[in-house]
């Protein structure tokens, strides 16, 4: 071989070797690469999905309700109708205010009654849109001092009232008597103005409620418990603890910066001053 091409074949042959590993080399690699892609997604497309996944969270759904009978014996779901009346701006409450409690108490007969009340097909609390924007801003204060509001009854149907009415009538019916009015004659609830034939309910934009400890959900101790009816019920009743005293002003305080007007013999009931109804009596049906 003349001296000029051994040179040229002792510097150019191994470079076609090594250019040809490096091609070999990515190939192999381009291949490795493609079967574990192949072996990942044939795992995870037969692989059982955790409990995360297979248990997806569920939307919130405020159309229907779960409550606990007066008694504590049984669950029970009721959804809502929407069937109010049109045009009217009556609302669900629990759908502005998510985060108050809700025991609807006509509806479960935990009442003076002791049975469910004509009129509440559902354990909702329906108000004015007006009132229920005023709760709402109620709701936030009492928040922010480590409360929350519990509501025990809003919109309440003329027919309601006057199942009070038939129920007062009747001397027999006692039965509730010792939780609720141990001191007042029945016959004379209405005399002594704890009921009446027309009720500020009935106009939309009247509440009962109370308070809870935020953090507990346990109901705030106020001297009294909602719908006792009786002297100690009274704002500014004799015989109550300082304790006592300072919640229901708290709650007083919350409901009147907001414009709702109080009610002097129970220190649950609050009107809206400027309610939209303030001389029209309903009577649909809670659900």
């Amino acid at each position: 071989m003349l001296p000029f091409l051994q040179n040229k074949s002792m510097h150019s042959s191994p470079a076609a070797p090594r250019k040809y590993l490096c091609r070999t080399n990515r190939k192999i690699g381009l291949c490795t690469l493609t079967v574990l892609l192949l072996i990942t997604c044939v795992n995870g497309a037969g692989a059982k999905p955790t409990a995360a996944a297979s248990q997806p969270t569920k939307p919130t759904d405020s159309s229907s309700v779960t409550f606990q009978t007066a008694n504590n014996t049984k669950n029970a779901e009721v959804t809502k109708k929407y069937q109010l009346p049109k045009g009217k701006g009556f609302v669900y409450l629990d759908e502005v205010i998510p985060n108050a409690v809700y025991d609807l108490r006509y509806y479960t007969g935990d009442n003076f009654i002791g049975e469910r009340i004509d009129g509440y097909n559902g354990p909702f609390a329906i108000i004015t849109l007006r009132a229920a924007r005023a709760l709402k801003k109620v709701n936030d204060d009492l928040e922010s001092q480590g409360y929350r509001l519990k509501i025990i009854d809003a919109y309440r149907p003329q027919k309601a009232v006057n199942h009070f009415a038939r129920w007062s009538k009747d001397p027999q019916d006692t039965r509730m008597k010792e939780h609720f009015y141990p001191d007042v004659d029945k016959k004379n609830l209405f005399k002594q103005g704890y009921l009446s034939s027309k009720s500020g309910h009935s106009r939309g934009s009247t509440v009962d409620l109370t308070m809870v400890y935020k953090k507990t959900g346990e109901e705030v101790d106020m001297g009294s418990r909602v719908d006792f009816l009786g002297p100690i019920s009274a704002h500014g009743a004799k015989g109550l603890t300082k304790a006592q005293r300072a919640a229901r002003y708290i709650l007083k305080t919350a409901m009147v910066k907001q414009g709702f007007q109080p009610y002097s013999k129970e220190w649950w009931h609050y009107t809206l001053k400027d309610e939209p109804y303030p001389s029209t009596y309903f009577d649909f049906d809670v659900e």
